[in-house]
């Protein structure tokens, strides 16, 4: 039996790998193609999980990884995972890594003994924000591993793919090019939005494997790491920088929307990006809340019952923005 192929969706923080996920698996079903989904996630909290879930076929499976970027978790863990997604039998099966793990150390993953001759690398794809990715450096300046984690994404890329590019001036568009370019001269840069680009590359040679009784689908089921561990004082050559941690906030009463962008606002650049499900105080229903770069989305969602926001950052100061955070939960119930 061939290989399955395996396709890995890198990218910092807030760029589009969700999405981008989420456009592969509607691709993958329009050609009858069976996918199965590896996710990644820094916190103990899935967000991004709940709108795969949504989208997933009856014979589509996912494993999350979860409390850690993939490069702190024992190989032995995430093979683990990847070996459950094979006993399903998929054509392929799409990796979505945390923004801060180096694509490298998961294609180096798939050559250990268990799944080296059952697995092949395909590709790998990096989304960037085009308003912020020339500004990761200067950021950053202080923490150079995740300088390097940021530009390595590019580097290894075989698709690099813009987001946000709506009001685009022609010379920033030079600038980010010319940038690009010199750290990647060989891979096709799309500028898009929303991850819109023609899938058709990507899957031109995967094909439909024929199944046996035994793949069948089953619930997909959450993997978390046997322990939590950081790099925080790693050698400056190894891969991922996962010194950013993860915080969840309670949230128990409505919110108002414009003071909660404030007050994620207040904190860039420590806070690379912050996510979760919120009720809004102006009655609208429950919220999906998404933040990255100073830019905050919300999108009305009907299937989630539990309320928290997920926190990612550098070096934040937590018992401040646990307070503050109060402060707007207080004024917003005794308007």
């Amino acid at each position: 039996m061939e290989p399955i192929p395996v396709i890995i969706l890198s990218g910092f923080l807030g760029s589009g790998k969700t999405t981008l996920l989420l456009r592969l698996l509607q691709e993958a079903t329009r050609r009858g193609l069976q996918p199965a989904v590896l996710m990644n996630e820094l916190g103990t909290i899935d967000v991004d999980g709940r709108l795969v879930n949504a989208t997933l076929q009856e014979n589509q499976v996912m494993e999350k990884l979860l409390d850690g970027c993939i490069c702190c978790s024992k190989k032995s863990e995430v093979v683990e995972s990847i070996e459950k997604l094979l006993c399903k039998q998929p054509d392929v099966i799409l990796v979505e890594l945390t923004g801060v793990a180096n694509p490298e150390e998961v294609v180096d993953m798939l050559t250990e003994p268990q799944v080296k001759e059952k697995v092949r690398f395909h590709k790998i794809l990096t989304t960037l924000d085009s308003y912020y990715y020339l500004e990761y450096t200067s950021i950053f300046e202080v923490d150079r591993q995740l300088v390097r984690t940021v530009k390595r994404q590019v580097e290894v890329a075989d698709i690099i793919i813009v987001n946000k590019t709506e009001d685009m001036k022609e010379s920033h568009k030079t600038k980010l090019l010319k940038t690009l370019h010199k750290q990647n001269d060989r891979s096709p840069i799309l500028f898009t939005t929303y991850s819109d680009i023609d899938l058709a590359p990507v899957f031109e040679t995967i094909s439909k494997r024929e199944k046996t009784e035994a793949a069948k689908k089953s619930p997909f089921s959450i993997v978390k790491p046997a322990h939590k561990h950081t790099h925080a004082n790693a050698n400056m050559n190894e891969g991922s920088y996962s010194r950013v941690q993860t915080y969840t906030l309670p949230v128990n009463e409505p919110v108002q929307p414009k003071k909660v962008e404030k007050l994620l606002k207040s904190y860039h650049p420590q806070l690379l990006r912050a996510k979760g499900y919120l009720k809004t105080a102006d009655k609208s229903g429950m919220q999906l809340m998404q933040y990255a770069a100073k830019r905050t989305e919300w999108e009305p969602v009907e299937d989630a019952e539990e309320c928290y926001l997920v926190l990612i950052g550098i070096d934040l100061p937590v018992d401040e923005i646990r307070y503050k955070w109060n402060e707007l939960s207080l004024k917003a119930t005794s308007r």
